[in-house]
């Protein structure tokens, strides 16, 4: 079971590890976003959103967007991947108390 849970964990892993933040537009938004990147253990790759940001209305869980990363070696180019929006829960008692953790998922098409 320890390797399932291994194999589960390795790309939120491999996003933290190798990606600081992360950029986008969404459709009907005016500005474009950018986010330093978070893993929250329980939550996996996450966002965290302040509960009066405009982005929430236009965030759907099941959203694709492409999303541009930025490395944490800055000296190393930003890549494009298509993301996944996995889930949009407010964390009501964490270390993000009433922010919103916005999970990701990176797609591998």
């Amino acid at each position: 079971m320890a390797g399932a849970e291994a194999t589960r964990r390795s790309e939120p892993r491999k996003i933290v590890d190798e990606y600081y933040s992360v950029e986008f537009s969404v459709s009907g938004a005016e500005l474009s976003y950018q986010f330093r990147i978070w893993n929250v253990s329980t939550r996996g790759v996450c966002l965290v959103v302040r509960p009066d940001s405009d982005l929430l209305r236009h965030l759907k869980v099941g959203d694709m967007i492409h999303m541009k990363y930025y490395k944490a070696d800055a000296s190393k180019p930003s890549e494009f991947m298509w993301t996944q929006i996995k889930h949009i829960t407010k964390d009501e008692a964490g270390k993000f108390k009433n922010h919103y953790l916005v999970g990701l998922s990176v797609s591998e098409t």
